[in-house]
């Protein structure tokens, strides 16, 4: 048995890799998803396309590296978070399709919630904000919307990605998840590590439909079919395999994720802080019976930012001509753009904010814009660092940064300039996978010394501002003038 299979399923796209016992990448392979919209705020995936995407991903990458499934020792999952669904306990029909952590069909819902004073509980106890971006407020919105589904739920599971490719790996022997995706359902409890009864009471879930939570790293079953026999040895949310992936196991060490979001994560060691002001506290992984929590910041629009300028604005015909029509310009002009095409996530959490572009005047011109786009990016991600140096008490220095969105030298320079200090590009961009196939390596006994786990974390380049600092007091000070216009306008 000479590989360990890592799965990472995301919001775009499912990819595997398979690794070596020296930590190398033998194959990888990777399969578009697409999202869903069928109403306005309405997001969804077909939960099929989520799984046979992946397998197809994962047969690719055996077959590039000339193996067979009986040559895998373990494998690894990787998953999105918040997104979720409901299957037949049974057939493993999905009832429905997954319902994105990008969907917030329950903001309205939250407001309810928050007035009746529910907003604080559930901060103590799962880490976490009231907000449509997490799963439990969608779930009971099916509930109060759908009574056809309410009356059946003895008949029903529930899971985050993480448990339906359990389920669909295992032949629906497997009913799991771990911390690091229950502590981002609103329904888990981070300090006791269980599901909490007064919040399922509150969000009107039976245990029964819930998966039972296991270590990150440990047996989680064996495949069936195809993948007969073949033990899953640990799972991870995306963001949590990242920061794995990145060897940030230490308290204070954090890194960036750039995909369709952005997200922060910071190692807190095993004592999660009483507050952290517009920031998030979840389970980062639990090891041998203690659990390592982290500090979260989440940019809900980062390649989606990008995205929108090819797809919605047409600017570009891609994502490489975006980026080159952005270095035209040196400078944006003045023009500021908020990319709060989704609400705005961490430090300010207001899914009701909506996106701003202001400064035009005669002198702007497309590649301004362009320009302004991976600005916004980077100025949502200093907001949530700066957020995580006001809660440790202490600046931070030196970003580790990993993801798709991260292959642009200019987004990245533009990070180092605005933050003030320089940011470290991953030498292998797929750190997610990396991650929790490190993890199931480490239960399988591959990567056994230091030196052969030190490989994983190997540097491409490093970024160091070039921006004088009153210079980047001004961007910011324009920045934060301008997320107040987009949070206020409507009030």
């Amino acid at each position: 048995m000479d590989y360990i299979l890592a799965l990472d399923q995301g919001t775009t796209s499912s990819r595997a890799l398979l690794l070596d016992r020296k930590g190398r990448i033998a194959g990888q392979a990777m399969r578009p998803v697409s999202l869903l919209t069928p109403k306005p705020e309405w997001v969804e995936q077909s939960p099929e396309l989520l799984w046979r995407s992946l397998e197809e991903a994962a047969c690719e990458a055996l077959e590039r590296a000339g193996a067979v499934p009986r040559r895998i020792a373990g494998i690894g999952i990787a998953n999105q978070r918040e997104t979720f669904l409901l299957w037949d306990r049974q057939s493993l029909e999905p009832v429905g399709n997954a319902i994105v952590w990008q969907d917030r069909r329950s903001t309205a819902l939250c407001d309810r919630l928050r007035k009746a004073g529910w907003e604080e509980p559930i901060g103590m106890k799962t880490g976490l904000r009231l907000n449509p971006y997490f799963s439990g407020t969608k779930l009971l919105w099916l509930w109060e919307n759908l009574p056809v589904l309410s009356g059946r739920r003895d008949r029903l599971r529930f899971g985050t990605v993480d448990s339906w490719l359990l389920a669909k790996l295992t032949g629906g022997k497997v009913h799991a998840t771990e911390e690091s995706n229950a502590s981002r359902t609103l329904l888990y409890n981070i300090h006791e590590h269980r599901w909490d009864a007064d919040l399922l009471a509150l969000f009107q879930t039976p245990p029964s439909l819930l998966p039972e939570v296991l270590p990150s790293a440990g047996p989680f079953g064996k495949g069936a079919g195809f993948w007969e026999g073949i033990p899953i040895l640990a799972v991870l949310g995306d963001q949590q395999a990242s920061l794995y992936g990145q060897l940030c196991w230490g308290p204070g060490s954090f890194k960036t994720t750039y995909g369709t979001g952005a997200f922060s994560l910071m190692n807190l060691g095993s004592r999660p802080p009483t507050a952290a002001e517009g920031l998030l506290v979840s389970s980062g992984w639990r090891l041998e019976g203690e659990t390592t929590y982290v500090l979260e910041g989440c940019v809900f629009a980062a390649g989606a930012a990008v995205g929108w300028l090819v797809d919605g604005l047409r600017l570009a015909p891609g994502v490489e001509q975006a980026e080159a029509l952005a270095r035209q310009a040196s400078e944006t002009e003045g023009l500021v753009f908020v990319p709060a095409l989704t609400g705005l996530g961490s430090p300010y959490w207001d899914p009701s904010a909506e996106g701003l572009l202001i400064g035009i005047t005669r002198r702007t011109r497309p590649s301004h814009i362009a320009r302004a786009v991976w600005e916004g990016i980077a100025h949502q991600v200093c907001d949530v660092i700066e957020a995580m140096a006001r809660a440790g008490g202490a600046p931070l220095h030196q970003m580790k940064v990993d993801g798709g969105a991260a292959r642009s030298d200019l987004l990245l320079q533009i990070q180092a300039d605005l933050l003030g200090f320089s940011v470290v590009r991953s030498g292998c961009r797929e750190a997610t996978a990396l991650g929790v196939g490190l993890l199931a390596g480490r239960e399988a006994g591959f990567f056994a010394t230091p030196e052969e786990r030190s490989g994983f974390g190997r540097i491409e380049r490093i970024f160091s501002p070039l921006l004088d600092a009153r210079e980047r007091r001004r961007k910011r000070e324009a920045w934060k003038d301008a997320v107040g216009r987009t949070r206020g306008w409507r009030r």
